[in-house]
C-alpha cells in the first residue's frame, strides 16, 4: 500500500461539498499535506475528532495537536492531567520544591513527544491559574495546603509553561481579574520577563470582575502593552466594577490610542467617557468596524455623537441589555450625520415607544439580532414597530408572552421566515409560570406549538423552545414541521407529563428522518429532590446512543444553549 493511501481514501469518502476551494486540485497535485491542514482546522472545536486524528497516522498527528493544545486551559481534562505535560523539563531545583511539597514528581512526564507549551495560542489569567489550582488539589488527594504554598507551586507552573525556551507566540490573551491578586501578578510578571509572549497578540481581553488592588507590576504591564502591541484587531473592557483608578483610565485610553489595525471593540459594565472618547482620537476612525456595549449604563455617555462620526468604517453597532436608552440618549443617535447601523438589540428595561420607533426609523434596514423584555406589558406595540420598520431580522428571541401577542409574534416569524430568519428562541420564563394560571400556559404553549408548526422556514440554525408542551399537541408540531431541517434543536419542557411520548415523536419525526443534527432535551422532574427538578437527556447514555445510531450529537441543555454574548461575540 502507497504512504498516503489511507489519507487519499478518507478524501474520496468525503461529501464533496466537505472540501475546502481548490482542494480538489491539491489532492491530485500531490500536496497532501497542505490539504490536510486546510481540512483538520474544519475540526478546530470538534476535540473528539481530533481526538480520533492522532491516532490515523503521525502526519494526522502533527496536524491535529497544534489545535488540541492551542488553548488547553479552556477544555481541560476531568483530572487536569494534562497540566503534566507541561512539567516535562523542570529544572532539579524546581524538583526538589515540588517534592519539599509533597508533590509526588513520579507523576510528573519524564519526557513528551511534542513542546506542548509551544502550541499554546490562547491564554486566560483566571483560567491558569484556577485549573493549576485543581491539579494541585487533585493530586494531593484532598491534603491541604496553605496559601503560600499553593502559590509556590503555581509560580513553579507557571514559569515552566511561560519561560522563555518554549516560544510561545500568543494570539488572544485574557486578563481576568476576579479575585487572589498574588497570583494574578506573578502571572503578569513572568510575562513581562518574557516580552515575546504577547508581542504579536490580536486579541485582547481585560475583565475586572473583583475589587481592584492595583500595583505598580498591573501598571507596568498596560503602559508595556501600549507602547508595544499596536496590532490589536479585537480589544474587550469588561469591567464589572466601577472604580476611579485615573491611571487604569488612562492607560486603557493609550492602548486605544496606539492602536493601528483595532476591528472589534467591546465596552461591558462601565464605561467612561474618557475610554469612549479616545475612539476617536485614535486611528481607529478608519480601522473600527464592530463595537459592542454590553450592560452598559449611556446615561453619562454625552459624546456618544461625535464618536460613532469619526468611525468611518463601522458596519455594525451591538446593543446587549444596556440601560438608560431614553429620550437624550436616542437623540444622539438620531442626531449622527451617518447611517446608524444597529444590527443587534437585545432589551434589558422598558423603552417608550416612542423612542423605540424614533430608533428603529432610522436602524431598522439594519438590525439582524433582536431580544424582547420579559415583561409583556407594550410588548404588543414592540412587535408592530419591528415588523413594520425591520427586514433583515436573522435572531429572534422572544421571552414571556400572552394571549395579547403571540399571534403578533408568530406573523414577525411568518414575515421573516422566507428570508434571513435562522434562530428563533421561544421561552415562557418562569417569571411567567409563577403569575399565570397552568391552564393559560399550557394552552399559550398549545397555540404556539401549532402555529409555529406551519410557518417555520424550510432550514433552521436554532430552534429553541421552552414551553409547557402537551404531547398531541407536540405530535402536531413535528408532523407540520417535518419538512424543516434544524441543526440545533433544544427542546425544555416545563411539565412533567407526557416526556417519553415526546421523546418517541422526536425519534420518529425528526430523529429517523435525519432532520437535526444536534439536540438537547430538558424535561421537568417532581421525582428529582434537587432544587431545579429537571432531568436531561444528555445524562440517559442508552438514548444517546440511539440518535448518536443516526448521527446526531446529544448535548447538555445548558450547554447547548445560545448565550446572546457570546452569538454576538462568535458571529460579528
Amino acid at each position: 500500500m502507497e504512504k498516503n493511501s489511507a489519507d487519499i481514501f478518507f478524501f474520496f469518502s468525503l461529501p464533496f461539498f466537505f472540501f475546502p476551494p481548490m482542494a480538489c486540485s491539491k489532492i491530485f497535485s500531490g500536496n497532501l499535506p497542505e490539504l490536510l491542514n486546510e481540512i483538520i482546522q474544519y475540526f478546530r472545536t470538534d476535540f473528539l475528532t481530533l481526538h480520533s486524528c492522532i491516532l490515523v497516522n503521525r502526519l494526522w498527528c502533527r496536524l491535529a495537536i497544534p489545535l488540541l493544545w492551542e488553548d488547553p486551559f479552556s477544555n481541560p481534562t476531568a483530572n487536569y492531567h494534562f497540566i503534566r505535560n507541561f512539567l516535562y523539563n523542570l529544572n532539579d531545583n524546581d524538583k526538589r520544591k515540588l517534592i519539599e511539597y509533597e508533590i509526588n514528581i513520579d507523576l510528573i512526564s519524564s519526557n513528551t513527544l511534542f513542546n506542548y507549551p509551544n502550541y499554546i495560542k490562547c491564554l486566560n489569567t483566571w483560567k491558569i491559574f484556577h485549573y493549576i489550582e485543581k491539579w494541585i488539589d487533585f493530586i494531593k488527594l484532598g491534603t491541604s495546603l496553605n496559601s503560600d504554598k499553593i502559590r509556590e507551586i503555581s509560580k513553579i507552573i507557571y514559569n515552566s509553561i511561560l519561560k522563555n525556551e518554549n516560544n510561545i507566540n500568543l494570539r488572544t490573551f485574557e486578563i481576568i481579574l476576579i479575585r487572589d491578586h498574588d497570583y494574578f501578578n506573578d502571572i503578569l510578571e513572568l510575562i513581562l520577563q518574557n516580552q515575546n509572549l504577547i508581542l504579536n497578540i490580536k486579541n485582547l481581553k481585560i475583565s475586572f470582575n473583583g475589587i481592584i488592588k492595583t500595583t505598580n507590576i498591573f501598571y507596568d504591564f498596560l503602559k508595556f502593552l501600549y507602547n508595544n502591541c499596536k496590532t490589536i484587531s479585537i480589544l474587550y473592557f469588561h469591567h464589572k466594577m466601577n472604580y476611579d483608578d485615573l491611571l487604569i483610565i488612562k492607560y486603557c485610553s493609550e492602548l486605544i490610542i496606539s492602536q493601528q489595525n483595532l476591528e472589534k471593540m467591546l465596552f461591558g459594565f462601565h464605561i467612561y467617557n474618557s475610554i469612549f472618547l479616545s475612539l476617536k482620537n485614535s486611528n481607529c476612525s478608519n480601522t473600527l468596524k464592530t463595537i459592542i456595549f454590553y450592560n452598559i449604563n449611556f446615561k453619562n455617555i454625552t459624546n456618544f455623537k461625535q464618536v460613532i462620526e469619526q468611525l468611518n468604517v463601522l458596519k455594525s453597532i451591538h446593543i446587549l441589555y444596556c440601560f438608560s436608552l431614553n429620550y437624550d440618549f436616542i437623540q444622539q443617535i438620531i442626531n449622527i450625520n451617518k447611517p446608524f447601523k444597529l444590527t443587534s438589540l437585545f432589551m434589558k428595561e422598558k423603552f417608550q415607544i416612542d423612542n423605540f420607533q424614533a430608533l428603529l426609523q432610522i436602524s431598522g434596514d439594519y438590525l439582524e439580532n433582536i431580544g424582547l423584555l420579559t415583561s409583556n406589558k407594550l410588548k404588543y406595540q414592540l412587535l408592530e414597530i419591528i415588523i413594520k420598520y425591520c427586514k433583515n431580522i436573522k435572531f429572534f428571541d422572544l421571552p414571556g408572552f400572552d394571549y395579547q401577542n403571540i399571534y403578533l409574534s408568530m406573523d414577525l416569524i411568518k414575515k421573516f421566515n422566507n428570508h434571513h430568519l435562522n434562530y428563533i428562541i421561544i421561552d415562557f420564563d418562569r417569571l411567567h409560570i409563577l403569575n399565570q394560571p397552568n391552564d393559560d400556559i399550557l394552552n399559550i404553549s398549545s397555540i404556539i406549538l401549532k402555529e409555529l408548526g406551519q410557518i417555520l422556514p424550510l432550514k433552521l440554525e436554532y430552534l429553541d423552545l421552552s414551553l409547557s408542551i402537551d404531547e398531541n399537541i407536540f405530535e402536531i408540531f413535528l408532523k407540520n414541521s417535518q419538512n424543516t431541517f434544524i441543526k440545533k434543536l433544544l427542546i425544555n419542557n416545563k411539565i412533567q407529563i407526557g416526556n417519553e411520548n415526546i421523546l418517541s415523536f422526536i425519534k420518529e419525526y425528526i430523529m429517523k428522518k435525519k432532520k437535526i443534527d444536534y439536540f438537547a432535551f430538558k424535561m421537568k422532574d417532581d421525582s428529582d429532590d434537587s432544587i431545579e427538578k429537571c432531568k436531561d437527556l444528555f445524562f440517559m447514555k442508552d438514548e444517546v446512543k440511539i440518535f448518536e445510531s443516526y448521527n446526531i450529537k446529544v448535548q447538555n441543555y445548558g450547554d447547548l444553549k445560545i448565550q446572546h454574548y457570546s452569538y454576538i461575540e462568535e458571529m460579528y
